[in-house]
C-alpha cells in the first residue's frame, strides 16, 4: 500500500517472524561487516549525526549528539541499553517492529555499540510482550552462533556482549533513569540529574539508552548514507521514515512506515482508511497518549518533531489515535488522566498529589457537578505541575489538559452550564 521506502519493514510479512537466515538473503548484517572492516567507531557517530536521526522514543533528542557526550575513551564496562518498555497508551510500534524483524535491533545494537566503543548491552523489554522476547531470544542466539556476538567480532578484536531482561510492567519504567534503576534491580524511581548516564549510568559506569527504532535504523545509515537517509524525508528539516501506529475512530488502524514530514490528513485518509461509521475528524493526540491534542485545523501540518512544536503539540511516538466528532475530549482526557495518576511513581508532590485533584476536578465537571471555579482550579493545576515534576511523566499528563483547556474550553464550559455531559 505504502509507495515509501521500506525501511524497518522492508522484510515484515503478517504473522510470520524473519529468521537469521532470511534477515541475511535481504541486506541484514552487511552494514555490521561493512563498518567492522572500514569504519572507526568515531566515522560511525559522526555519520549519525550527519543523517539528523532524532530519537524515536518521543523525545527526539539528536542520536548522533547524544552519543558524542558518551566517554568511549573510558575503559570497561560501559553499557549500551534499548528500551523497549513500551507502555504508553497509543504506541505498539516497537512491538510490531520486533514481532516482524528482530534481527535489525540486533545488528543496530552491535552497531551501535561498536560506535560507543561499549561492550555490554541489555534489551530492557515490557512485560506483555511475550512473542517479542521470544523472537529476540532466537536472534540472540542466532547472532552469537553466526560469530557477530561475543568476543572478537568478525575478527575485528571488538568484543560486545548482549543480555534481555524482563521489565517489571510500569508506566515510569521508560523514564531512561527509572528503567536504570530498574534493570539493577531497586525501586524505580528516577534519578536526580546530573550526572547523566553518560557520565554514571547502569552500576555507576558510562551508559547510553536508546529506543528501539532508533537502533533499528543505525544499520541503514550504515549502508545508504546520511543524505540519502534525510532525503527520505517528507519536509526538508526532517529525517528519515517513522512508524507510525494508528488507532481510535478510524477504518484502518494498523502500524505503517512512511516519511517523516508526511501530513497528518494524509495519514488519515489515505493510510487510516478515513474516520469511521462516516462521522467527520474532531481531534487526535499525534504522538502517543502525553501530547497535546491537534485539530481539523491542523490536517495540512507536517507530522515532524520541529512543525509539531510550533503548534503546542509533539511528534513524541507518533502513535496517533484519532476521535471523531460524537466523542467527549473532557472524557478522553479524564481517562488519560487517571491512567497517569496510576503510573505516578510517587516520589513527588506535583505529581503524587497533583494528578489526582486533577482527575478529581475533571470526574466532578464530567459528572455535572463542575463549577467556573473548579475550571479556574484546572487552569491553576495545570501551571502548578508543569514544569515542576521531578521527571517528565507528569509534564506529559499535562499534554492532554493543555489541549482540552486551550482547544476546547467550550466543551468544557458546556459541561458546568448543562449540568451534565452534552454528550
Amino acid at each position: 500500500m505504502s509507495a515509501t521506502p521500506q525501511l524497518l519493514f522492508k522484510n515484515r510479512v503478517p504473522g510470520k517472524t524473519v529468521s537469521y537466515k532470511d534477515y541475511c538473503k535481504t541486506g541484514g548484517y552487511t552494514a555490521l561487516e561493512k563498518a567492522l572492516k572500514g569504519m572507526s567507531p568515531a566515522e560511525i557517530v559522526t555519520l549519525v549525526k550527519a543523517s539528523g536521526l532524532r530519537g524515536r522514543g518521543g523525545a527526539g533528542f539528536s542520536t548522533g549528539l547524544k552519543w558524542s557526550f558518551f566517554p568511549a575513551d573510558k575503559p570497561a564496562p560501559k553499557y549500551l541499553v534499548c528500551n523497549c518498555d513500551e507502555m504508553e497508551p497509543g504506541t505498539y510500534k516497537d512491538g510490531e517492529l520486533l514481532a516482524a524483524d528482530p534481527h535489525q535491533l540486533i545488528e543496530g545494537m552491535i552497531l551501535s555499540a561498536y560506535a560507543l566503543n561499549a561492550d555490554t548491552g541489555y534489551i530492557f523489554i515490557r512485560y506483555a510482550y511475550d512473542q517479542q522476547l521470544k523472537n529476540l531470544q532466537q536472534a540472540v542466539a542466532e547472532a552469537t552462533a553466526a560469530g557477530y556476538l561475543g568476543k572478537n567480532i568478525c575478527g575485528s578484536g571488538f568484543d560486545f556482549e548482549l543480555h534481555l531482561h524482563g521489565s517489571a510492567g510500569r508506566y515510569i519504567l521508560g523514564e531512561e533513569t527509572a528503567l536504570l534503576n530498574g534493570l539493577e534491580g531497586q525501586r524505580p524511581n528516577p534519578r536526580l540529574k546530573p550526572p547523566f548516564p553518560a557520565q554514571s549510568g547502569l552500576f555507576g559506569r558510562p551508559t547510553t539508552v536508546n529506543n528501539v527504532e532508533t537502533l533499528a535504523n543505525i544499520p541503514h545509515i550504515v549502508n545508504g548514507g546520511a543524505e540519502w537517509f534525510k532525503g527520505l524525508a517528507r519536509n526538508h528539516e526532517g529525517a528519515g521514515t517513522k512508524l507510525f501506529g494508528l488507532s481510535g475512530h478510524l477504518n484502518v488502524t494498523e502500524c505503517f512506515e512512511l516519511p517523516v514530514g508526511i501530513p497528518l490528513g494524509e495519514l488519515i485518509e489515505a493510510y487510516g482508511g478515513g474516520v469511521w461509521r462516516n462521522r467527520k475528524f474532531k481531534a487526535c493526540l499525534p504522538g502517543g497518549a502525553s501530547t497535546p491534542y491537534l485539530t481539523g485545523e491542523h490536517l495540512d501540518i507536517a507530522l515532524d518533531f520541529d512543525p509539531l512544536a510550533a503548534v503546542g503539540s509533539r511528534f513524541g511516538t507518533a502513535g496517533v489515535t484519532v476521535f471523531d466528532d460524537q466523542t467527549c475530549m473532557l472524557r478522553v482526557t479524564l481517562n488519560l488522566l487517571r491512567f497517569f495518576a496510576r503510573e505516578s511513581c510517587g516520589w513527588c508532590t506535583p505529581c503524587r498529589d497533583g494528578l489526582p485533584l486533577v482527575c478529581w476536578l475533571l470526574e466532578k465537571i464530567e459528572n455535572g457537578e463542575g463549577t467556573l471555579d473548579d475550571l479556574q482550579m484546572l487552569r491553576d493545576q495545570q501551571q502548578h505541575i508543569s514544569g515542576r515534576s521531578f521527571c517528565a511523566l507528569a509534564d506529559g499528563a499535562m499534554g492532554p489538559l493543555d489541549g482540552l483547556l486551550r482547544l476546547f474550553e467550550q466543551e468544557v464550559i458546556d459541561h458546568i452550564d448543562k449540568g451534565r455531559c452534552p454528550f
